[in-house]
């Protein structure tokens, strides 16, 4: 029997996302950000007040005069030589980290606060009212800091304030741009000519749907950005079709991520891809002796008194390579250091016994 054309799409079509639930899929938006979108950081330079003795001298002019200055705006005569034995005073420097969503006028943000001269500690003190300004000098004004400090860590001369910055001017995520498009930006982690393309066919094959006239969207400028147009009909409502777009889902097995050992040196992680393989060697560190062999003789390795060994078994041909997860259950088998592990994945990623994608932190 033969089905009618548009009916045997809908078949087709049904097949394909039943295969695709099946299975783990991803969203476009968990691997891209719009252009423009990211963490605004605001900043400013204020003075921590009320503190109990600890604070710099009155004696340096840095801290006199802006505090001088503060007290004579507020209808208090006083001059830099009534703070010399003062220390219940500290000038700072005031930051804060607006998130890629953009913020509106009186959301609030914590507020990281750090000394830029001397004090003894920053305990127990108030940020006075500090204007926070974008990261270049032509920028305005964006929000106000105050509150009292809480210290975090073990360094007295940086702390935190809680909510304390409140935005008094919107800070909005990136527009449309005037041609009526915009850019997806790719995650480095998962950036490469495939990606690209791959979210820019999945975009076009959503908004296409059975419509065989209909005109593609979305195009991949260079390994990590796809330009998207936003069709005529769907610039009344951007925000609906940005959605609509970040939204679509596909399986991420297509995304052909290439191999990958992400190192921590400072934090002694090791995170692996299951897919990671290391050509026949053999490894020497120490007291230590890897090798690893060919199903073409059982016989294990020579060990003297002072070494240990190990064996990582490949299959019979001696072309094909093991897995580094096999390495890897080796070193905790002879309980082999994490500092000592990262030294010998740098040493077969630098011999090219390592096939794999080589990430240190």
């Amino acid at each position: 029997m033969r089905l009618p054309k548009n009916i045997l799409k809908i078949a087709i079509a049904g097949a394909a996302m039943t295969l695709a639930f099946g299975a783990h899929a991803t969203s476009i938006q968990e691997l891209v950000r719009i252009k423009g979108q990211g963490d605004t950081v605001l900043q400013g330079f204020g003075l921590v007040m009320g503190l109990p003795g600890t604070g710099d001298s009155g004696e340096n002019a840095m801290i006199a005069k802006p505090m001088v200055a503060l007290l004579q705006q507020q209808g208090l005569p006083i001059s830099e030589r009534d703070l010399e034995d003062s220390k219940s005073i500290a000038i700072v420097e005031v930051t804060c980290r607006i998130p890629e969503q953009g913020a509106r006028a009186d959301d609030r943000f914590n507020v990281t606060v750090m000394a830029i001269n001397n004090p003894q500690s920053l305990a127990g003190g108030q940020l006075f009212l500090t204007p926070l300004r974008g990261p270049y000098a032509t920028h305005g004004v964006y929000a106000i800091a105050e509150g009292m400090i809480e210290i975090e860590g073990d360094n007295p001369t940086t702390g935190k304030v809680r909510r304390g910055a409140r935005v008094i001017e919107d800070i909005l995520s990136p527009s449309i741009s005037s041609d009526g498009s915009l850019t997806l930006v790719i995650n480095p982690n998962v950036s490469g000519w495939t990606t690209s393309q791959l979210i820019a066919s999945t975009i076009n094959q959503d908004r296409i749907g059975f419509d065989d006239d209909a005109e593609e969207i979305a195009y991949a400028l260079d390994d990590r950005s796809v330009r998207v147009r936003i069709p005529q009909v769907e610039q009344r409502d951007p925000a609906g079709f940005i959605s609509d777009i970040l939204s679509i889902r596909f399986d991420p097995s297509l995304l052909s991520l290439p191999a990958r050992v992400v190192i921590n040196e400072r934090e002694g992680v090791i995170v692996v891809t299951e897919d990671v393989e290391i050509s026949p060697t053999i490894l020497a560190h120490g007291d230590l002796m890897i090798t690893t062999i060919t199903q073409q003789g059982d016989a294990a390795p020579g060990a003297s008194d002072t070494s240990r060994w190990a064996r990582l078994d490949t299959v019979s041909d001696e072309e094909e390579s093991t897995r580094l997860q096999d390495l890897l259950s080796a070193f905790k088998q002879l309980d082999v250091p994490v500092n000592d592990q990262i030294a010998i994945l740098m040493e077969l990623h630098r011999s090219g016994a390592l096939h794999a994608e080589l990430v240190i932190d």
